[in-house]
């Protein structure tokens, strides 16, 4: 039950966001968003590795 909560609110919360982001005319650049591409999956590499080290330290 609580991951239909979950869900629920980040749904809503996708279609408050989204329509407010397309209404401030807010860009990126190409050159920006290759950018913060370049990070994107080494972030997530390093997040998982973390999860597993928690995840051996609790049991």
């Amino acid at each position: 039950m609580e991951v239909l909560i979950i869900l629920g609110i980040l749904f809503l919360a996708l279609f408050i966001i989204v329509p407010l982001i397309e209404r401030s005319n807010m860009r990126v650049s190409s050159e920006t968003a290759s950018k913060i591409a370049r990070w994107i999956w080494p972030l997530i590499m390093i997040s998982l590795v973390i999860q597993l080290v928690m995840m051996m330290i609790r049991g």
